[in-house]
């Protein structure tokens, strides 16, 4: 079973063989496109290469939502607000006339090059949007039965689903429709503080702890919100008053003028400097969020009765708000989909085709894991591909035994070098997991600085996640449950906590002070976007880290994405030697090979990185 998501934003490739998840992948990591959102050639013939199979081998192909529907809630929208939208209609349908509407044809086309000729049995289907994403979340879940709640901008009609799991079975029970919608606002709110939509959402949630928590402002810009934004009802259904919003009818988000009008300050220019007051707004946004969510979470446990929670959609990437309804103690186990947005998708359009249409048996893993198989289901490379990109680039490495190599590695990051990692399959979601990473010591009070000006190029604001131990992670942070896909967040324990400068101190001097004896992960309010490491699913990431203990008594490191700012993750070792050589990274680590910055030819640096 083929699972494809396409056409909107991150599209992506999925396998399913006999009802097990076996290998997935985003397009971008092929075409190095940002949120490619073309259709996703590369990732499919690499999914279909790596099992020896044909599109006619395959049972169907799955496309993730149901285009048409999608393409009818437009034309109601336009019909409902017009005159207005007619500008956006007009630049919406050409798209939709040669491309969208003839999904079915594009997909029939793109797999018949990847044939070398016809199709004729080709069976196509296309499963609803939310049930997708219900289907992403439950089936690889430890589950057998669960609650399930999806919640993104819009799919065809629906904004937020609320579902019921049990065995092989997915039914929805409630939901929400567009245009009221709780990631439309946040998107919303990603706009107004000068991010990207679509790409900037988790920029606002890192820059919502710098919000001066309680304070005036904080607490006028949330009252507003919940005043004259939206209407929230207490099961976590919310109205949005449209006529402070301009995204169902235009290219654009927000009224610019009644929002300013409303909140006392202008949307901010992208690349312009942050100041408190889109800080606090951060902070409102997320803590309504954060209500909404609970709320939501709070309703789903009555309609179903489920102990287990399972999540998927956009939102669901919000790690603070994922805590939240973790700590709200409404069920006793809460497990999200870790490519939970649109990628997330292929995925689960193929799981639900595989359970739902063809009614086949799900596979339970062992209890205390998912089906995802840590999340590493992209491609891996040998070491004689790390050999021939050596040759290409006239790089110099040195390769040792796995023992020697945790042993030097770590000793690295500890005398504070920046390293790149690069090891076996590649991570299926946004996060880095320890397979595509870049590492550093945690204990550092001026790595945060030195890893987003120099080595992230980004803003210098964005927060650093700790990989720690599985079996350790209780002695750095107040939490009992795992979060092996960095989608929780957890305090730093008090006993390691140290007083930081005042919230009303500037932003640079609340940036540099010491907040803990792992500073570059303690963010400014005492948290920590956490990713526990288990032996079972990334053993030669555990012994490194392992390792870094043994030398410094910590079991924990920085881990951040292994790309530049604009750049997707890197893949291929050629794409690790290039973001290696492009930045101030000390060393790369690809497979058994250790490349030092300082042993390499003569690079011109090149301008990889841009907006995002």
């Amino acid at each position: 079973m083929l699972g494809i998501s396409a056409y909107y934003h991150d599209s992506a490739a999925a396998l399913i063989i006999d009802g097990r998840v076996v290998a997935a992948a985003h397009e971008e990591r092929f075409t190095r496109k940002k949120h490619d959102d073309s259709f996703p050639a590369n990732a499919v013939r690499w999914v279909l290469d790596e099992y020896g199979l044909k599109p006619s081998d395959l049972a169907a192909v799955v496309f993730y939502d149901k285009p048409l529907l999608k393409f009818e809630r437009l034309l109601e929208m336009y019909h409902r607000y017009a005159p207005r939208g007619v500008g956006s209609f007009v630049a919406a349908m050409p798209v939709w006339i040669k491309d969208k509407l003839f999904i079915r044809g594009h997909i029939r086309k793109e797999l018949e090059k990847l044939e070398g000729g016809k199709l004729k049995n080709l069976t196509l289907l296309f499963p609803e949007h939310h049930l997708s994403h219900a289907a992403s979340a439950f089936y690889p879940s430890p589950f057998d039965e669960a609650a399930i709640l999806t919640v993104d901008g819009v799919g065809e009609w629906a904004t937020t689903v609320i579902g019921h799991g049990s065995g092989k079975d997915i039914s929805l029970v409630a939901e929400m429709r567009f245009p009221h919608s709780l990631g439309m606002l946040y998107s919303a709110f990603t706009y107004y503080c000068g991010f990207k939509i679509n790409s900037g959402e988790y920029k606002l949630m890192g820059l919502a702890p710098y919000g001066r928590k309680g304070s005036a402002r904080v607490e006028e810009f949330r009252r507003k919100i919940f005043d004259t934004l939206i209407d929230l009802k207490e099961d976590g259904s919310l109205l949005l008053n449209m006529s402070y919003f301009t995204f169902a009818t235009t290219l654009r988000t927000v009224d610019d003028r009644k929002w300013e009008a409303l909140f006392g300050i202008p949307p901010r220019a992208q690349e312009s400097p942050i100041t408190e007051s889109y800080m606090d707004m951060a902070l409102a946004i997320q803590e309504v969020t954060d209500e909404v969510m609970v709320r939501l979470a709070r309703t789903a446990k009555k309609l179903t009765g489920s102990r287990n929670l399972v999540l998927a959609g956009g939102v669901a990437l919000n790690c603070t708000t994922n805590q939240k309804i973790r700590d709200a103690g409404l069920f006793d186990r809460v497990w999200i989909q870790p490519a939970a947005g649109d990628a997330g998708g292929a995925l689960g359009a193929a799981l639900a085709a595989e359970h739902v249409y063809f009614d086949g048996p799900r596979r339970m893993e062992k209890e205390e894991f998912d089906a995802m198989q840590g999340a590493f289901l992209g491609p891996e490379y040998s070491e004689l591909d790390v050999e021939r990109m050596a040759r290409r680039f006239g790089a110099v490495y040195t390769r040792v035994a796995d023992e020697a190599l945790y042993k030097e590695v770590a000793a690295r990051i500890a005398c504070g070098q920046v390293v790149g990692w690069m090891q076996g399959a590649m991570e299926w979601g946004p996060r880095a997991l320890g397979n595509r990473s870049i590492l550093a010591d945690p204990r550092s009070p001026d790595m945060q600085k030195k890893l987003n000006l120099k080595i992230k190029y980004r803003e210098s604001f964005r927060p650093f996640a700790p990989s720690v131990l599985e079996e350790d992670a209780a002695e750095y942070f107040e939490t009992a449950e795992p979060s092996p896909y960095m989608l929780f967040v957890a305090p730093v324990k008090e006993d390691r906590r140290t007083e930081g400068a005042p919230a009303d101190a500037p932003l640079s001097e609340r940036l540099n002070a010491l907040r803990s004896d792992i500073p570059c992960v303690t963010h400014l309010d005492y948290s920590a976007r956490l990713q526990t490491v288990s032996k079972k699913t990334n053993p030669r990431y555990w012994a490194l880290i392992n390792e870094f203990k043994k030398q410094t008594g910590y079991g924990l490191v920085v881990n951040t994405s292994f790309n530049v700012r604009g750049e997707p993750i890197v893949m291929t070792p050629e794409d690790a030697y290039r973001c290696f050589m492009n930045t101030e990274m000390d060393c790369v680590v690809i497979g058994s090979c250790i490349f030092d910055k300082q042993d390499q030819p003569y690079w011109k640096r090149q301008e990889l990185y841009g907006e995002d």
